[in-house]
C-alpha cells in the first residue's frame, strides 16, 4: 500500500537541501530527470500517494509540500496551490486572457508547486510537451475544487533578458497551441449539438417571454390605466403575479417536456422565486426609469423585463430545469475562491485604537448551558432562550458589527484562513455581506452592516456552525437532531432537513404530553445526557398540518402561507443551485430573510408545553418518509446516519469553507470532527437506535408506543 502523499521534485542541482525536511514515515519522494512537464509527468505516473505534490526544484521549503498535503485533505478540495506572492507574472495574465473560466480563479495558475488529489486528476489528459504540468491540470480539469496558499518567492530570472524572452515566446506558442486543442475537442458533434441547443432553448424561452411581456404589459395596463389606477409599482407586482404564472405554464407543456427533475410543485416555487427575486431587482430599476428619467410605465416596463431575459433564463435553464448542467461526473467547480496564509495575521482595527464604550458595549447577552457565553451587537432571536442579561461584557464568543471588505468589488466571492482566523468577502465590497472571524479568546466576530441587518444568517451560517466545534472543544456535540422526554425517558429523533421532525415534536407534546427539548439541535454528552436548545421552530409547508388554527392569529396565517412555501425544502434546494453559481449568494440569503423572514415561533407561543433543561436519553429514532416499516440500527449505522444529518443541516455557503479554518486551541479542524464522532459513538453505546418509516407523516402516533414498551419493560413507566 502507498504512503499518502508523493512528492515529485526534478534532479537538479539548484534543489534546496530542504528536501530532508521530506524523510517523513508517510512520505514518499519520486524524482523526475528534469522540470519538463514530460519527466515531472512520468514521475506523478511512478507516485503511489493519495496526494502528489509537485515542486519546480527552486529552493521551495520541504515542510510546505505536506502542509499542502494536508491542507487539501483537511478542507476536502481536490487542488492546493501554492500561489507566488512579491513579484509580478506576465504569464498569469496572458494566461488568464486566453482562458478567463478555466484560468481565472486562481491567482498562479502558472505556479511549480501545487499538490493534487491523485484520483481527482486523469494523467492521461496532460500533454507531455506543455509548458506547466499546473496550467494543463486546470484547463484538462475545469472542475477540480481548489484552494490557494501563499508562499513568497522570487522571481524567476534564470538566463537574463534573453532567456525571459526565450520562455515567453514558448509560453506563448504553448497557449495558442493550447487553446486551438481545446477547440478542436469541443468542436465536436456532440459539442456542437449542446451549444445548439442551448441556443435553441433560448430562442424559444425568449418568445414564451414575448408573450409573457404582452401579459404583463396588459395586466399592468388595465390595473395602472384603465380600470383601478392602481399605483403603477402595485400594479407592476400584480403583473408579475400573473405573467409568472402563464409563463411557468408555457414552460412546462411546450419548452421543457421531457427529463424534468423534481416535481411540479418543486419546480414551480423554484420559478416563482427566479422571478420574485427578478421583480426585487426591476421595481427600483422601474421607479428610476419612471420617476427619473420619465420614461412611460409601459415603455420602462418592457425594458427592464428585457434586461432580465438572460439571467432568467440561465437561471432555469440551469437551476430549475438541470438541462445547463454538466454531463460528466465531475462535481462543479466551487464559485467560493478559498485563500490561505497561515503567516498573515488578520488585521487589528483601524488606528490599531480602543474600541470605544459604544463600539465595546454588547447589548445582546446570552448563556448556553456547557457551551459558552456569548455578547451580540445583534440581537440574535434563535438564543432567546439563553437570554442573559445579567452577564458582564467579557463573554467567550462576541458578536460585532464593523467595516469587511475591501472598498473594491470582487469578480467572486473571496474565503480567507490566516494564522489566527478566517474571514468571508464578497462581490460588492463593503456593502456586501462580508464577516471576519478572530479565534482567539475571546472567539470574535465581526459582520458588515449588510449582514447585520439579518440576524438570522448571522446565526444560521456563522454563529451556531462555531458553536459546533466550540461544543466538541468542550466535551459536547451539537446534534442536529428535535429532542423530547416522554414516559420519563429522554428520546431523540433524527432526520434529514425538512423531513418533518418539527410537526413530529408539536403532536408529541400536544397529544402525548410529552416534555420539550429541541426540534433542531440538541447538546450530546458522551455518558448520554442531553441539554436542551429550544430554538424557534421553522414552520415549513408540511408542518402546517401540525399547527392548530386556534393558535395563530388570521394575519399571521396568511403571512405564514407565504413564508412557509419560500423556507421549504424547494426554496432550500432552490438557494443551495443558486449557491453553485458566482453570486453574492450570502448577500442574496440575508436580503431574502428581510423581505420574507423565516416563518419562526417559540414552542410555548404555539401550544402549552413544558421546557426541561436536562434529560437522559433511552432511545432514537432515524425518521424517514417511505413505506411503513421500522426495525434496529447497528451502532455504526447509527454514528453514520447522525453525523450525515448533522451535516446536512449546514449545507449553505460558506459552511464547506468556514469549518475547515476552525482551529480551537490546539485543536485543527480534523481532530475536531474526530472528537465529535467520539462523543457521539460514546452516548450511541448507551442508546436504543431504531429507524422508522411511514408514508403519512404519523412517526407521532408510532414512537409513544415503542418507547412505552421499552419503559414499561424496563420498569420505568
Amino acid at each position: 500500500m502507498g504512503r499518502s502523499i508523493s512528492v515529485v521534485i526534478p534532479l537538479c542541482d539548484e534543489f534546496d537541501s530542504g528536501v530532508a525536511l521530506l524523510s517523513h514515515r508517510d512520505v514518499e519522494v519520486v524524482t523526475a530527470g528534469d522540470r519538463s512537464v514530460g519527466a515531472v509527468l512520468a514521475a506523478m505516473r511512478k507516485a503511489t500517494g493519495r496526494w502528489i505534490v509537485v515542486m519546480d526544484g527552486v529552493a521551495q521549503p520541504g515542510d510546505l509540500a505536506v502542509r499542502l498535503a494536508r491542507l487539501g485533505e483537511s478542507r476536502d478540495v481536490d487542488l492546493v496551490i501554492a500561489s507566488r506572492t512579491g513579484e509580478t507574472n506576465a504569464k498569469n495574465a496572458l494566461a488568464k486572457v486566453v482562458f478567463p473560466r478555466r484560468l481565472g480563479q486562481p491567482v498562479d495558475p502558472t505556479s511549480g508547486f501545487f499538490a493534487v488529489r491523485r484520483d481527482a486528476v486523469d494523467l492521461d489528459r496532460i500533454r507531455p510537451g506543455g509548458f506547466r504540468v499546473l496550467m494543463e491540470l486546470l484547463v484538462r480539469h475545469p472542475r477540480l475544487r481548489m484552494a490557494e496558499v501563499a508562499y513568497h518567492k522570487s522571481a524567476d530570472q534564470r538566463g537574463g533578458v534573453l532567456g525571459v524572452v526565450r520562455r515567453g515566446l514558448v509560453f506563448a506558442g504553448h497557449l495558442v497551441r493550447l487553446r486551438t486543442s481545446l477547440l478542436a475537442q469541443q468542436a465536436t458533434r456532440s459539442a456542437r449539438a449542446s451549444v445548439r441547443g442551448w441556443l435553441l432553448r433560448a430562442f424559444a424561452f425568449g418568445l414564451i417571454g414575448l408573450s409573457g411581456l404582452v401579459v404583463n404589459t396588459a395586466v399592468l395596463w388595465l390595473l395602472h390605466l384603465e380600470v383601478l389606477q392602481v399605483h403603477y409599482l402595485i400594479a407592476a407586482t400584480l403583473a408579475t403575479e400573473v405573467s409568472t404564472a402563464w409563463l411557468f405554464v408555457l414552460t412546462e407543456t411546450l419548452l421543457y417536456r421531457k427529463g424534468k427533475p423534481g416535481t411540479v410543485r418543486s419546480r414551480g416555487v423554484r420559478f416563482f422565486l427566479l422571478n420574485h427575486f427578478a421583480l426585487a431587482v426591476r421595481l427600483p430599476l422601474l421607479a428610476l426609469l419612471v420617476d427619473g428619467v420619465h420614461v412611460d410605465v409601459l415603455v420602462a416596463n418592457a425594458l427592464t423585463l428585457a434586461l432580465l431575459f438572460l439571467v432568467r433564463f440561465v437561471v432555469a435553464d440551469s437551476a430549475i430545469y438541470g438541462k445547463g448542467e454538466p454531463t460528466c461526473d465531475e462535481p462543479p467547480r466551487e464559485p467560493i475562491r478559498v485563500l490561505v496564509d497561515l503567516d498573515q495575521e488578520i488585521p487589528s482595527p483601524r488606528n490599531g485604537s480602543r474600541p470605544t464604550e459604544a463600539a465595546r458595549y454588547l447589548p445582546y447577552r446570552y448563556a448556553v448551558p456547557g457551551l459558552a457565553t456569548i455578547g451580540s451587537q445583534v440581537e440574535l432571536p434563535e438564543l432567546d432562550y439563553f437570554r442573559s442579561q445579567w452577564l458582564g461584557h467579557d463573554t467567550e464568543i462576541q458578536v460585532r458589527v464593523g467595516v469587511v471588505g475591501d472598498r473594491r468589488p470582487l469578480p467572486r466571492a473571496v474565503f480567507t484562513q490566516s494564522a489566527q482566523g478566517l474571514g468571508y468577502h464578497e462581490h460588492l465590497g463593503r456593502l456586501g455581506a462580508n464577516f471576519r472571524v478572530r479565534l482567539g479568546d475571546p472567539i470574535t466576530v465581526v459582520v458588515s452592516a449588510a449582514l447585520a441587518r439579518s440576524p438570522h444568517v448571522v446565526y444560521t451560517n456563522i454563529l451556531e456552525a462555531l458553536l459546533r466545534f466550540v461544543a466538541v472543544s468542550r466535551g459536547a456535540m451539537l446534534l442536529h437532531s428535535a429532542c423530547v422526554e416522554l414516559h420519563g425517558v429522554g428520546v431523540l429523533i433524527s432526520a434529514r432537513t425538512d423531513t418533518g421532525k418539527t410537526g413530529t415534536v408539536l403532536r408529541l407534546v400536544r397529544e402525548h404530553k410529552a416534555k420539550f427539548l429541541s426540534d433542531d439541535m440538541t447538546i450530546l454528552y458522551p455518558d448520554g445526557r442531553v441539554g436542551c436548545f429550544p430554538k424557534p421552530l421553522t414552520i415549513s409547508h408540511h408542518t402546517l398540518r401540525a399547527v392548530r388554527s386556534h393558535e395563530l392569529s388570521p394575519k399571521e396565517w396568511r403571512r405564514l402561507r407565504l413564508q412557509s412555501r419560500l423556507h421549504s425544502k424547494e426554496g432550500r434546494e432552490f438557494a443551495l443551485l443558486l449557491s453553485q453559481l458566482n453570486l453574492p449568494i450570502m448577500g442574496v440569503n440575508a436580503f431574502t430573510q428581510r423581505i420574507v423572514p423565516p416563518p419562526k415561533y417559540a414552542v410555548d407561543r404555539l401550544l402549552p408545553c413544558e421546557i426541561v433543561p436536562e434529560s437522559k436519553i433511552s432511545d432514537l429514532f432515524v425518521i424517514a418518509r417511505g413505506e411503513l416499516g421500522s426495525g434496529e440500527l447497528a451502532e455504526d449505522e447509527a454514528t453514520a446516519t447522525l453525523l450525515e444529518n448533522t451535516e446536512d443541516a449546514y449545507q449553505f455557503p460558506p459552511f464547506r469553507q468556514l469549518a475547515p479554518s476552525i482551529v480551537i486551541g490546539e485543536d485543527d479542524h480534523l481532530v475536531l470532527r474526530d472528537k465529535e464522532r467520539a462523543i457521539l459513538e460514546s452516548a450511541l453505546s448507551r442508546i436504543r437506535a431504531r429507524w422508522l418509516s411511514t408514508a403519512d407523516f404519523s412517526w407521532a402516533d408510532r414512537i409513544p408506543d415503542l418507547v412505552g414498551e421499552d419503559a414499561t419493560a424496563k420498569g420505568w413507566a
